[in-house]
């Protein structure tokens, strides 16, 4: 481990081919977490609503977690072996194909691998080696399967949310990104100003136009930028957001409400302010000034 450490310090292009296979290999295990969470959630509410109103004793479900049962082919029940696990290289090998029925293997498996490693290298090539690289890279982490699941089930779990709020905080102590009580302020006003507007929508609309999981998100990123990067986020991520609505709405043919997951663009956004906070504001403020 020293001997790794000592030559990411010496040679940058080591620490990025580092940071590039470590995060192939977490994206694979993202791919699970994408798919098992919200099942996980789900089961988890249903066991805790039928022990409420349930007076019989509740048997125990199967184990069902990120490491438990083994992964499977859904359609054989092939169990996926080490060799049939490589990330990237394993569905090039498989030809995107089960090795045991030949059902075709969805693509968006590998692109997350290849996703979590680009962008995890984008962000330690920006940082260089040293904390903010590797605090950066793990917000990657947090953030692909937080943008994934928000695209399927339009859900941001707490137990993805809360935490990397929490590192966001420990790491002001530090004052790796920002100091501490510019984190503080930063996810305080992250999450008000988003609660702000999801009441103020209600109380006009009387519907809801976002979900709490938004709220705690912007709060994390919050906690990692500082207050000042709070409306760099907020800008972008609803920028894209309303031109991708627009576009989205245009091209259905059905009329109705349209529900869009807003972490996202949250997450997008945050990324991008993390990396380029400064520059961004630096080019907003000449832009404005005459």
């Amino acid at each position: 481990m020293n001997t790794v450490v000592e030559l990411s310090a010496q040679s940058p292009f080591f620490f990025l081919f580092v940071v590039f296979v470590t995060s192939l290999m977490i994206g694979s295990f993202l791919n699970v977490v994408i798919h098992r969470l919200p099942i996980m959630m789900e089961r988890g509410f249903k066991a805790e609503y039928e022990a409420y109103v349930s007076e019989e004793e509740i048997k125990p479900a199967e184990t069902y977690n990120l490491m438990k049962p083994d992964s499977t082919c859904p359609s054989c029940g092939h169990r996926i072996r080490a060799w049939e696990n490589i990330p990237v290289l394993s569905y090039l090998l498989l030809k995107g194909k089960c090795a045991g029925c030949g059902t075709a293997i969805s693509v968006r498996y590998p692109c997350v691998e290849l996703a979590t490693a680009l962008f995890s290298a984008l962000a330690a090539w920006h940082f260089g080696p040293g904390m903010q690289a590797v605090a950066a890279v793990i917000v990657v982490w947090f953030l692909v399967p937080l943008v994934m699941i928000d695209l399927d089930h339009m859900l941001l779990p707490d137990q993805l949310t809360l935490p990397l709020l929490w590192f966001g905080l420990l790491l002001s102590l530090d004052t790796v990104f920002v100091d501490p009580a510019t984190a503080i302020i930063g996810a305080a006003a992250g999450y008000l100003s988003l609660w702000s507007v999801y009441w103020l929508f209600k109380l006009i609309t009387g519907k809801e136009g976002m979900g709490y999981g938004d709220f705690k998100l912007l709060a994390a990123l919050g906690a990692f930028t500082g207050w000042q990067g709070l409306p760099v986020i907020i800008i972008l991520s609803s920028l894209v957001g309303a031109i991708i609505g627009l576009l989205i709405h245009f091209s259905r043919k059905q009329s109705g409400d349209l529900a869009i997951p807003f972490g996202p663009y949250l997450a997008v956004a945050g990324f991008l302010t993390l990396l380029y906070k400064q520059p961004i504001i630096d080019a907003y403020l000449q832009w404005i000034t005459p």
